[in-house]
């Protein structure tokens, strides 16, 4: 999986995805959810530190650049658990 930037606002609500040095803007309020990981499927112990089996997902609609008339792309992205950052899991979108 591709790791993308996710920048945010004060509030922590993302407002930025930077893919393949694009920038995307979002265009309507993210999804949150979190998903069950299935660590046994690819360690044969739970990871050291990694106390939780849960990981973030974010489904975004986004704009390429500030353009308001750019069609939207949905990006789901899920939360790297060792190091805190994102990435894109899946693109709804030929461009992205």
């Amino acid at each position: 999986m591709e790791h993308v930037i996710v920048r945010t606002d004060k509030a922590g609500i993302p407002t930025t995805v930077i893919s393949r040095g694009r920038e995307w803007c979002l265009g309507a309020e993210p999804v949150r959810w979190f998903e069950r990981v299935n660590w046994w499927e690819t360690s044969s112990r739970m990871p050291r530190g990694r106390g939780c089996v849960d990981v973030e997902v974010l489904q975004v609609q986004v704009r390429l650049g500030r353009n308001r008339k750019s069609p939207l792309a949905t990006m789901v992205l899920e939360r790297d658990g060792m190091g805190g950052g994102w990435r894109l899991r899946e693109s709804l979108s030929a461009t992205a």
